[in-house]
Formats: C-alpha cells, sequence, structure tokens
C-alpha cells in the first residue's frame, strides 16, 4: 500500500485495488498527476482494511484478485451502502463481465489493456459526480460500517424540474421516479420499455438531468426514421467525398453527444447490420467516421427506448442477443396511463397550461363532466392521446369551461392480435342527404383506413407487401398507421424484415 505525496486537503482520494505490482503503480502515477490523493491494494483483504479505515471519492478495482473477485467488492460495498463509485476494469473481450458488474452497482468499467486517457476521464467523470446524490429524497441514505452517511444534496434545478415533467404521485410514477433518481448516478446503460404515448423520452431526459453528465448535451434519436443507407453516417459521422453529395465533414451523434447523454429511440427498429456496428462502439468506446482511416474516441452515456417485446425480437432473431444485455443492464418500464388513473387529473392541468401557454389563450377549466368522459376512455395511445384529446378540445372551445364532444374510438388494445375488419368500417362517417360529408376529415380519414386494413390483411399483414401495393414507401405506411391507430398484430415487423433490406 502506498500513499501519494503532499497533495490539498481536498483533492479526492482514490483507492485502486490490482494484483499486478506494475499495473498498480502505473494507475497509481497517472492519478498522482491528476492531483488525487491515492491508496493502493493487492487484493480483497487489503481494500477491505483500506475501506474499513477511510473514506473515498472513488475505487477502481481489476475483476480477478487473488482472493476473490472484483465484483464481490462491489458487491459488498453495495450491501453497506458506501457512497463510494465503483470502476471495474475487465479483460478484453469480457463484455458478459462488464454488464454484469454494472447491474451488481459498478458506475463503470475500463477495458484492459487500459488506455489512459480513457482512465483518467473515467476517474474525473465517477469523482465529479460521487459527492452528488441526484434526488436526496428518491435515494436511500448512503451508509456503511465505517462511514457517515454522506449528506444528502439538495435536487438541483435542473433535474426537479425534469422530474416535473414526469407528472403524477401515483405508486407507479413514484416508483419510476425513484428508479430515476437511482441509475443516474451511474455510466450503465438503461432500456426505457413502455407504450407509444408514455413519455420514454421525458424519462431519459430525466435520467440525464438528475446525472453528473447533465451539463453536456442531450441527443435525442429516432433510429426509425432515419433511412438505412444513411445510418451510419448519422451514427458515426463522416469525411468529405466520402460518398456522393458528401460536401464537408459532419459529425456523427456519437460525437454530438460528446461527454452527454445519447437517447436511441425506438432502437428496435434499427436493422441487424447497424446493430453489429452499434454494439461494437458501445463495447469499445470508439468510432471510426465514414471515409476516416482514424478511430476516435467517444464519451457519451447511453439510454434506449421501445414500445416493442425486444426479449421476442432475440428470440425470432430480428434483434440481435447481445446488443439487448448490452442495452438492457437497467430497465426502467412506464406504466401505461391505465394503470395509473389516479395521476388523469394532475396530467390534465399540467397539459392544459402547457397548451394555453403555447396558444396565448387564457387557462380553461376542465368540467367534471369532461374528466368523468376522460376517466372512462381507454387512453390506449397514452398521455399522447389524452394531449390529442385536449388540443381538439381547446381548439373548438368557446367558453372558459371545457367540455368534450363525443371522444373519438381509441385503437384497439396492445394485446389485439387482430385487425378491425372491413365490415366495421360501415361505422365511418356517412355523407349527408345532398352527397357531401358532414365532417370531410374524418371521412376521408375513414376511407384511408378501409384501405390500408384492406391492403395488409390480404399481404398476411406484410407492411413492406402492402405499402409496394398501395405505391408508398414502408416509411409513410408506417406513419399512416400510426396517425390512424391501426393495431398490428405482433410479429409483423419479422415479417417485413426480409422485404425491406
Amino acid at each position: 500500500m502506498s500513499t501519494s505525496a503532499a497533495v490539498p486537503n481536498s483533492a479526492a482520494q482514490i483507492l485502486v485495488v490490482d494484483d499486478e505490482p506494475d499495473l498498480r503503480t502505473l494507475y497509481e502515477l497517472t492519478l498522482l498527476r491528476e492531483g488525487y490523493r491515492v491508496e493502493t491494494a493487492s487484493c480483497l483483504a487489503e481494500a477491505w482494511e483500506q475501506l474499513g479505515d477511510n473514506r473515498f471519492d472513488a475505487v477502481i478495482t481489476d475483476m480477478r484478485l487473488p482472493d476473490g473477485q472484483g465484483l464481490d467488492l462491489i458487491k459488498g460495498m453495495q450491501s453497506q451502502q458506501r457512497p463510494e463509485r465503483c470502476v471495474v476494469m475487465t479483460a478484453y473481450g469480457s463484455a458478459e463481465n462488464a454488464v454484469e458488474a454494472l447491474k451488481a452497482g459498478a458506475f463503470d468499467y475500463l477495458t484492459k489493456p487500459v488506455d489512459l486517457k480513457q482512465f483518467r476521464a473515467v476517474v474525473a467523470s465517477a469523482v465529479q459526480g460521487g459527492n452528488v446524490l441526484p434526488v436526496a429524497s428518491a435515494a436511500a441514505p448512503l451508509r456503511s460500517h465505517h462511514t457517515a452517511a454522506a449528506p444528502a444534496q439538495p435536487v438541483s434545478g435542473q433535474a426537479a424540474q425534469a422530474l416535473q415533467r414526469l407528472v403524477g404521485e401515483s405508486q407507479a410514477m413514484r416508483t419510476v421516479k425513484a428508479r430515476i433518481a437511482k441509475v443516474s448516478r451511474s455510466m450503465a446503460p438503461v432500456l426505457v420499455r413502455g407504450e407509444s404515448g408514455t413519455g420514454k423520452e421525458l424519462a431519459a431526459r430525466a435520467i440525464h438531468a438528475c446525472s453528473h453528465r447533465n451539463e453536456g448535451p442531450f441527443i435525442a434519436v429516432n433510429c426509425g426514421a432515419i433511412p438505412e443507407n444513411l445510418l451510419e453516417a448519422e451514427f458515426f459521422g463522416a469525411r468529405k467525398g466520402s460518398y456522393t453529395g458528401s460536401t464537408h465533414d459532419r459529425e456523427g451523434y456519437f460525437q454530438a453527444a460528446q461527454g452527454g447523454t445519447l437517447f436511441l429511440d425506438e432502437i428496435g427498429d434499427l436493422p441487424l447490420v447497424m446493430q453489429s456496428k452499434l454494439l461494437r462502439a458501445i463495447q469499445e468506446r470508439h468510432v471510426r467516421a465514414i471515409g476516416s482511416t482514424q478511430e476516435e474516441a467517444v464519451d457519451v452515456r447511453i439510454i434506449s427506448a421501445t414500445h416493442r417485446d425486444l426479449a421476442g425480437d432475440v428470440q425470432t432473431g430480428r434483434f440481435r442477443q447481445d446488443l439487448f444485455y448490452r442495452l438492457n443492464v437497467i430497465e426502467i418500464a412506464l406504466p401505461p396511463l391505465r394503470e395509473r388513473r389516479e395521476d388523469l387529473a394532475a396530467l390534465c392541468e399540467s397539459l392544459l397550461a402547457r397548451i394555453a401557454q403555447e396558444s396565448g389563450l387564457p387557462l380553461p377549466v376542465l368540467s367534471r363532466d369532461a374528466l368523468d368522459q376522460l376517466a372512462a376512455h381507454p387512453l390506449q395511445g397514452n398521455v399522447r392521446e389524452l394531449e390529442n384529446l385536449l388540443h381538439r378540445a381547446v381548439a373548438l372551445s368557446d367558453g372558459e369551461e371545457l367540455h368534450l364532444d363525443a371522444l373519438p374510438g381509441s385503437m384497439p388494445g396492445p394485446a389485439s392480435n387482430e385487425l378491425p375488419s372491413t365490415a366495421a368500417s360501415s361505422a365511418r362517417p356517412s355523407p349527408a342527404s345532398d352527397g357531401m360529408p358532414q365532417d370531410l376529415q374524418s371521412y376521408m380519414d375513414s376511407q384511408e383506413r378501409e384501405i390500408l386494413v384492406k391492403a395488409l390483411q390480404e399481404t398476411g399483414f406484410n407492411r413492406t407487401a402492402a405499402a409496394a401495393r398501395l405505391g408508398l414507401s414502408l416509411r409513410q405506411i408506417r406513419y399512416r398507421i400510426a396517425r390512424l391507430n391501426i393495431a398490428v398484430p405482433d410479429g409483423d415487423d419479422a415479417q417485413d424484415a426480409p422485404d425491406s433490406k
């Protein structure tokens, strides 16, 4: 064991645990040059001795030690609720070890042989947020057998604002907010899962705002909205002249998110070829722009989101299993609105306040009858559908109190595997006696919906084939299916895949 030379008392203190003397010395000297105070240990027993005598800002440990695993150290510190952030060092190619360490509570990981530039960046990141709890009220008090509890820190304005946008105080939402507070303290990838309209991007922004990376950029990417032939350039960047029309260097999403968070929405829509490249970028933390011969290091936290059953997609071969396990280190499941009806009044109040502010209108008051109507509505589109209904009500309102017309039918529930038959469309708005429709938009929508349903049924729910039959692109038909609330059976995406390559 060794102690650093004299440095200011305010300097962060680091514990390095590694059984190889040369590497231990290298890490120690590197950290001393950065101004940290350093203690070292060559095994688990020495590490626990150091932890018993001192409080550290960060602990860096090798995975394999003479008397146990670095994972045992992490789990032990977690069980004692110690405040130190742990960085684990794993052998090259041991991706499963890194994932296991992150799930156990490690802040981050490094792959051996360690790149010293990356080593310094990861340690600085761990130390930077080591003494700040994003949401003190939601996190358990941090105590150990040997150190006093870390002082609770107030919620930052940015974090509080982001959490307030997740409206609701139901038990389900309190659980979500507490989990956000907890996971925001590490670099572990997070998968946000939930039906469309439940607020997955809001949850991702809250994780970013509560984290030590909140001063960095938050880059949101809709993976299903990027043409397949542009995916690599969009994600990793491109050099001038690397492809037709490339007139200047351009940075990719990974470079744009440097030092911050990269949010990959609808990750399940990525084609398999791009999934492989994304996995490598996440594991290696290096990307190579198209047309470049050099890789560049990237420092980003990955948060992904999906409304799909990715585990099911893994079973059908549509999603890579190794990428799934890499992204799904920590999962946050957002409840559908039907499971938190007690939040409906607060959601309406918040949404109406925003609608009034954006439209420059006075804040409308939702009548009790209107709230009862909404409470009885299926709201399968969740908060997004609720917002659309309120927008419509505000637009048609002519008084201070808001009333709702007859609510339009909701889309079939997520468990439904059947499309409504063509006969069901007989309920569409009928023309008036003079042959003119009373509501042109509703009438046209119903006609379009009937055609789309028929094309999907006749092609076995293959959207690619249905789109070709109607002279549409796959993206156009997906947009129309979503806009018209057409429920497509599970598994249709797998049928699309062969035709969309």
